[in-house]
């Protein structure tokens, strides 16, 4: 078995490059959307739980309630904690799933939390632009409640040409993002400022001993304020699952230098002004704007909340991609929208899923208030996972002591714990929604695991050794014909079932061979030396296999050109790939899946991207031979 040496480095993960401050400024309009939008709907949600809310106790302690849990969950857990821990420079659950659960050994059940904690996030990434968006446009009640009908028709309207243009990619405006965001922050801190200036001793809340004062002496209210207060942290994720796009010094940077510092301050304000004797009724946000700048402000607010939608839409293209990589989703179809960067892509059923999820909540829910019931749940559920799979990090692969790995992952556990029971309060209220769609979700992955397993043990039942098929061969007079054959399969020996039914059916096989198995590590990036083995099983029969990571794009014929290399003799201009079609139908002997299992997979097998596409090969030199597989 040998090597590729000289495979183009451009299959191989690019780092970000460029200088340190432009990289987080584009952070700012990638990573920071969702958590930096937050402050449009936490404070006032968080005072509405509260009994008396404009109660000097309740807004310190309520301020200190979430300042400290920006601190111990987004801070130290996330940037100096989990930010260290990556799967070859890739962050997220994936990927900390991938490295824990595949990458080191197998184990199901890292494996199983890891993809319910993805599926979770399709969950809340459904609701983030709803309430988001809701959020921004319910400013206009400020101004004038004659708006306020039409709050919800422009929100939906905004929402669908958010999701129309996803085909278009977002290349072309996505160099404003970070500007953009770089202005909401700052617009953020200096209204934070001017509540500030109003009442100087909110800053008292500063003291942890505020938030521990409410929580201890309000019993369930308490209990029930943290589900709210968890809304200042939910795209706390976002900032781990794109470390792989800047790096995690972009990201660090732009989290201590801008961001939180500008929500610090612009929750400082909010709870400022309401001890100054604000109402809380309505957006207390919005009322830390002078009236002159209120239209402007309506204007930047909605449009860093479209910038944060985006954000969590092209999340989960990529989140979808690495799923279906790692063989967990049925191969959809993935547009490239720009040349600029890999993450640049466009996955139109998720997109159109999400779009009328999205709208449906907008239109159901009618009001950010009422959304924010139904969010913050999956995340929480998410970020429970995560510390689980920190605490295993911490040991296997920072070596840390289970004494002191176990101290600081119990830290994280019972805050989570505390949220994610908070949460759980919420369901009745809407909070069903984004478990529902995260349990579908995982059912689609599951079935989809289950089915694609079975067909690849039926193909391991009846392989033909390579010299035995080779005499066979020889023994009927086969004729052979001029020119290569490649035949990818999933088998990892003998003789590729394709190649059998190719034989059986045409009765001619070509004279050069050539086998290739594709797989997916539990990798994000596959270094060029490692790329693709070979080796000459027979004369002129060549068995390869190819290796990608779950963040490439798979390449088939850019791949064989290469070989040559590798003393593999391959004439480009005269091949023809063959690909093999199965079409499941249940097994008679009754030891296959559960019919419903194997019925759903067989709908999901139909609608799957080719092959052939989905390996970027030349439609025009393509055979396809199909055959029944009962699984």
């Amino acid at each position: 078995m040998s090597e590729d040496p000289t495979l183009s480095s451009g299959d191989a993960r690019q780092t970000p490059r460029g200088k340190l401050p432009v990289l987080a400024l584009s952070a700012l309009g990638i990573v920071f959307g969702d958590i930096g939008t937050s402050p449009l709907y936490t404070f006032k949600t968080v005072l509405g739980t509260a009994e008396v809310p404009s109660d000097a106790a309740t807004v310190l302690g309520a301020l200190s309630l979430v300042l400290w849990t920006l601190f111990i969950i987004t801070t130290v857990k996330y940037v100096s904690f989990a930010m260290r821990v990556d799967n070859d420079g890739e962050g997220g659950i994936l990927a900390l799933m991938a490295l824990l659960g595949v990458k080191k050994q197998h184990r199901p059940t890292i494996v199983a939390v890891g993809l319910f904690g993805a599926a979770l996030i399709y969950g809340d990434g459904a609701i983030t632009p709803a309430i988001s968006v809701l959020s921004a446009l319910e400013g206009l009640n400020m101004t004038t409640p004659a708006l306020q009908p039409y709050v919800v028709p422009a929100a939906v309207a905004i929402l669908i040409a958010l999701f129309a243009i996803q085909s278009k990619g977002t290349a072309a405006i996505g160099h404003f993002f970070g500007p953009v965001m770089l202005i909401w922050f700052a617009a953020m801190a200096a209204m934070g400022i001017s509540g500030i200036v109003q009442h100087p001793t909110v800053l008292a809340a500063l003291n942890p001993t505020y938030g521990l004062s409410y929580l201890l002496s309000h019993g369930a209210t308490g209990f029930l304020v943290l589900g709210a207060v968890f809304l200042c942290v939910t795209g706390a994720e976002a900032l781990y699952a794109d470390m792989g796009h800047f790096g995690s010094r972009p990201i660090k940077l732009a989290w201590f230098a801008i961001v939180f510092p500008s929500l610090i301050l612009n929750y400082a304000g909010q709870a400022a002004l309401v001890l100054e004797g604000a109402p809380t009724d309505g957006n207390i946000f919005f009322r830390l704007c002078p009236p002159i700048l209120l239209i402007p402000l309506i204007v930047l607010a909605t449009v860093a909340t479209i910038i944060a939608s985006q954000s969590i839409i092209t999340g989960a293209f990529s989140m979808t991609r690495q799923a279906i990589q790692l063989g967990w989703l049925p191969r959809l179809l993935i547009k490239q929208t720009s040349s600029e960067g890999y993450g640049q892509i466009y996955v139109g059923v998720v997109n159109w899923l999400l779009m009328i999820v999205t709208v449906g909540l907008t239109i159901a829910f009618g009001k950010s208030d009422n959304l924010a019931a139904a969010y913050g749940i999956a995340v929480s559920l998410t970020m429970l996972m995560t510390s689980a799979l920190l605490f295993i990090a911490m040991r296997e692969i920072w070596g840390w002591s289970i004494l002191a790995a176990g101290a600081v992952a119990a830290c994280f556990l019972i805050v989570d714990s505390a949220f994610f029971l908070a949460n759980l309060t919420k369901i009745a209220e809407g909070g069903y929604v984004p478990l529902m769609l995260a349990i579908t979700v995982y059912g689609v992955m599951w079935i989809w695991h289950r089915g694609a397993a079975a067909i690849s043990i039926r193909m391991h039942e009846a392989l033909i050794p390579v010299p035995e098929f080779m005499a066979r061969i020889a023994a009927a007079n086969v004729p052979r014909v001029p020119g290569t054959a490649v035949f990818l399969t999933r088998t990892e020996r003998d003789t590729p079932p394709v190649m059998v039914w190719h034989v059986r059916h045409n009765r001619a096989l070509h004279e050069h061979l050539f086998v290739l198995r594709v797989e997916v590590q539990s990798v994000p990036w596959v270094s060029s030396r490692n790329r693709m083995g070979i080796e000459e099983v027979a004369p002129n029969f060549w068995r390869a296999e190819a290796r990608f990571g779950f963040m490439e794009r798979p390449h088939i014929p850019e791949l064989l050109a290469t070989s040559k290399s590798l003393g593999c003799t391959i004439d480009l201009n005269d091949v023809t790939y063959y690909v093999g079609h199965e079409t499941v139908v249940g097994r008679e002997d009754g030891l296959g899946l559960p019919a419903w299992q194997e019925r759903f997979f067989a709908v999901m097998e139909r609608n799957a991207v080719h092959v052939s596409d989905f390996f970027s090969l030349p439609s025009d030199q393509v055979v396809e031979i199909g055959r029944q597989v009962s699984i």
